[in-house]
Order: structure tokens, then sequence, then C-alpha cells
């Protein structure tokens, strides 16, 4: 059996695991409200405006004044979540997130969807490559990128429950499932899902099926291959980067963003503080994005199965060199 056998498409998108745990924990919490800018449609929150229309509000297409509102909206004792599209939620409102949610510690929780090559025919202008690199180097900004549906109400109960500004970015259709729906899912705590000897596969995303479908190709050919899902960028699992190092000798990093301060450089700071090992990078090689569909996208940056295990081999052969 092939990994494309064992895992199948999910039937239900993204952004509905998404409104459905938010409308879960506002049923428990009256401190939850969620700010859209014109986005409740695309962002998939049409039912929580409908089940809680008084802690809904639109802001119009206004993304700075929509953080700036979630911030005064936390100091007052409230939980905002603000989601709009990866580019939005990030770069077009960094400063607000920086300043008003940041520096001045308040407990905002913003989503930002479409990530990477999952904004597809919305082209370049709508295609974030970077924002786990912005989010990141915010101050004990928390930054997580879930695999799959499943993990999405355990991610929004710990954003909910925990103080704290946090950024989570996800495609909004329909991703490939990973787990089930009893997956454990800890904050700052990678999900080894394969282990293994000759080398370590660290992904986020997207790009964790892409890890496992590698994996499977590797092990036809006799290398041992470990796949571990790196759902929280920040703080990373230092513990899962150093052990997979101990055990492989060889790393190769997949994301769905640029190389630039993704995924892929905060391994590479974990490895060469505490366990320097061969290591390899699968994700953008500091590009633009464009306009194409999904497939043709993640074939024309290199986000694939085959590119990975071409890492792989070169990581490995690095090792015994």
């Amino acid at each position: 059996m092939s990994a494309s056998q064992l895992y199948q498409q999910d039937k239900k998108e993204m952004r509905q695991y998404y409104c459905d745990a938010l409308i879960a924990e506002a049923e428990n919490n009256d401190k939850i409200v969620v700010i859209d800018v014109d986005t409740s449609i695309s962002m998939g929150t049409v039912p929580f405006h409908h089940a809680f229309p008084e802690r809904s509000i639109n802001c119009g297409i206004m993304e700075a004044n929509a953080v700036g509102i979630a911030a005064g909206l936390s100091a007052t004792g409230f939980i905002p979540f603000f989601q709009a599209f990866g580019i939005f939620a990030s770069r077009r409102a960094y400063d607000q997130v920086f300043l008003s949610c940041a520096y001045q510690d308040q407990n905002v929780k913003i989503i930002g969807a479409d990530a990477g090559v999952t904004a597809a025919v919305n082209g370049g202008t709508h295609m974030p490559f970077e924002d786990i690199g912005l989010m990141r180097n915010i101050p004990h900004m928390t930054v997580i990128e879930p695999a799959d549906g499943a993990m999405i109400p355990q991610a929004v109960r710990h954003m909910a429950q925990t103080w704290g500004n946090f950024y989570m970015r996800f495609g909004r259709k329909k991703m490939t499932q990973i787990y089930g729906p009893d997956v454990e899912f800890t904050i700052g705590r990678a999900n080894v899902l394969r282990k293994g000897s000759d080398v370590a596969i660290i992904a986020c995303g997207i790009m964790v099926y892409e890890a496992l479908r590698a994996a499977w190709a590797l092990g036809a050919e006799g290398i041992d291959t470990a796949v571990i899902d790196m759902h929280t960028i920040k703080p990373i699992d230092q513990n899962a980067v150093i052990d997979a190092a101990k055990r492989c000798g060889a790393v190769v990093t997949a994301e769905n963003h640029n190389i630039v301060n993704g995924l892929g450089s905060a391994v590479s700071e974990v490895l060469s503080e505490h366990s320097p090992v061969p290591m390899e990078r699968v994700g953008v090689m500091d590009e633009f994005g464009e306009v194409g569909s999904q497939e043709y996208l993640m074939e024309h940056f290199g986000l694939t199965a085959e590119k990975i295990c071409r890492k792989a081999k070169r990581a490995i052969r690095r090792r015994q060199g």
C-alpha cells in the first residue's frame, strides 16, 4: 500500500473545521469574538455570524484597523479571533500586530488562510510565502501550521484558553487527511509520524503529506526515513529536532513557504547550536508567487515528494562523505 492509498483527501474543508471549532469554543466562552474584513464567506465564518451576531464584527476591507480593534477588545477582556487571507493578516497589518498586539502583551488570535501555494489562482499578490518568517520575528508570538483539519479544533481550543498572541496558517479548502479525530496535539511538541534511522524529514502543513509520500518512496529503496510533523514552528520542538539529528545524522525540512526565515531556518538554528548534521531544505527558493493550480505550483516550486527524496539522498551522501 502506498501513501496515496493510505491517506485520502478530507471531505471537509479546513475553513469548515475552523468555524465549527470557533462555535464550539464560543458556546462555552462568552468572551470569544470574531473579526472579519469582508471575508466571512471566503474564511467560512458565516455560521459563526449566524450563531453569535452580537459577537461578530465586520470591519470591511481594513485589515490594519481590524487588528487594532482586536487589540482593543483584548484590552477590555475579550478573546478576539481575526481571520483573513494570509498576506493580509500578516504583511498588510504587520505593524499593528507587532505594536498593538505583541508589544502591548495582548491576547489576539490571528488566522491566515490560503497559505503559500494554496492561494493558487489568486496568484502572487495573494500568495504568502513569508508570513511564517514575519510572525516568528515577533517576540512571544506562537506560530502554528496544522497538517490537516483534525488538528484545528485542538489548536483553536488551545488558543482560546491560553493567553497570548497566536498566528495560525492553513489552506482554506480540502486537504489530505493525515490524522484521525482523536489526534494528540500539543503546542510546541512535534508529532513523530514515522521513526527512522537514515534520514529525518521535518515538515509542516501540506508538506507533511509530501514527506510521508517521500518516506514511502525512500523506504522502497531501503532508506529508513523518519517523518516529523512540526506543526508548531514557534516555539519549535527543539528536543524533537535534536533527537532526529542524533538518530539519523541527516535532516531535510519541507515547507510551503520561503526557505528564508521559515521552518527550515528554525530547524537549522536548533541544529547549528545543539547538534550540527547535514541538512537540506525543500521550500520556495526565495521567489515570488504566481498564478496556477495548486498542483502546478507545487511542481513549479519543487514542493513535492520527489524533490524531498532528492534532497534526502543528498543529505545522506553529505553525511557519508
